[in-house]
């Protein structure tokens, strides 16, 4: 109380210099999500079935932009670990930060598949892979690392309100499965036999890990919904984020089938592609109802002028990214003109929520707004 009242009377200028000050100390996990949000824009570009020129030039200065704000708020949190080491520990104890510690893990995977598919015409190839090695091996350990301990934390120390399930509970088992998509590009720069074999079981392992982890909490996500309604305006963007694991698994379900004949004996490299496509189909359906309903919901909040910004708007980017990556993956396996229309469909609406949320995150950052703490009931 001390604090606060001397915080309070130091006035409008002692304020602003403590803000300034404490900038570093109210940073979250979350904002990491602008890097996965940038850096989808970038490799969804790269295969997006309609190319035209300029597109790609226009997708390796997206992921540059991505690339640099992974270093720069990788080098942010590492200041936050030694000036307010208490604050970084708490972030696994605050009841929405903890799931968003999924975050950083997604962001080094997304920022390495650029550097792989769009880095190399910039670095050449090989430093591209030996980039994307490192930031892939850092993601995975990390992502498994969240996708077991922050569940463990939610089971034995956080008290769970009965309406509490959110989006945001997807972020810590997520980033297995963009691990399983990430490393099938990896499977051609793998030495081949018994190297190339362990990947892409690894990463089908990692793929069921996410995806059994998903749908379990999608279900209690679908409960709460049904139960107490549509979440407080500042969450509803949370809802997208349902998109991720349903989009990056079709994603990753295409590229191992497309990497298993370089690893996997017959039948299995051939079962691996029609269990891409039919598996890719069914959770693409499902999918799409999300998208419906999430947009629905939005526009609804919107009309209602209820939906301020917030750093949840860049739940409107990565998981709206995954699904343009599945309709083109799918499109791949299938050359149904269905995926390829709703891919190019889907990525103009993902460059313009990625616009918007951008400049906005800009504004929100230039004026301080951001850099405050977090709620405890919201971010």
């Amino acid at each position: 109380m001390t604090a606060l009242l001397s915080h309070r009377s130091a006035g409008p200028a002692g304020v602003a210099r403590e803000e300034s000050r404490d900038a570093l100390r109210h940073l979250g996990p979350n904002w990491f999500a602008a890097v996965m949000g940038t850096g989808i824009v970038a490799t969804a570009a790269a295969g997006l079935p309609l190319q035209f020129p300029g597109l790609r030039d226009a997708a390796i200065v997206v992921w540059a932009l991505a690339a640099v704000l992974l270093v720069v708020l990788s080098a942010a949190f590492v200041l936050q670990w030694r000036r307010h080491p208490d604050t970084a520990r708490g972030h696994q104890d605050h009841p929405v930060m903890a799931h968003f510690l999924g975050a950083p893990p997604m962001a080094l995977l997304t920022v390495g598949a650029g550097t792989l598919l769009l880095g190399s015409d910039v670095i050449g190839t090989t430093a591209a892979v030996a980039v994307d090695w490192v930031l892939w091996s850092l993601g995975t350990v990390l992502g498994l690392l969240t996708a077991a301990v922050v569940p463990y934390r939610m089971f034995t120390r956080h008290r769970i309100a009965p309406d509490a399930a959110f989006g945001g509970w997807l972020m810590p088992v997520v980033p297995p499965m963009v691990s399983a998509a990430m490393g099938a590009l990896l499977v051609p720069h793998t030495p081949a036999g018994q190297w190339r074999l362990t990947l892409i079981l690894l990463c089908l392992a990692m793929f069921g890990l996410s995806l059994i982890a998903a749908l379990v909490t999608l279900t209690m996500i679908w409960s709460r919904l049904v139960h107490f309604g549509t979440p407080p305006s500042g969450m509803v963007p949370t809802l997208w984020i349902v998109l991720g694991p349903l989009g990056q698994s079709i994603t990753a379900a295409g590229l191992l089938g497309d990497a298993g004949p370089l690893a996997l004996p017959q039948p299995q490299a051939q079962g691996l592609v029609v269990f891409s496509v039919i598996y890719g189909v069914v959770a693409w359906g499902f999918a799409m109802l999300w998208v419906a309903l999430a947009l629905a919901v939005t526009v609804r909040t919107l009309r209602a002028r209820e939906l301020g910004f917030t750093l949840t708007w860049w739940g409107f980017t990565f998981p709206l990214g995954t699904c343009v990556t599945g309709s083109t993956a799918l499109y791949h396996h299938t050359g149904a003109v269905l995926f390829a229309a709703t891919a190019v469909a889907l990525y103009v609406l993902l460059v313009g929520a990625w616009a918007v949320v951008s400049a906005r995150t800009l504004r929100g950052l230039l004026g301080g707004e951001l850099l405050r703490p977090a709620p405890r009931t919201g971010v």
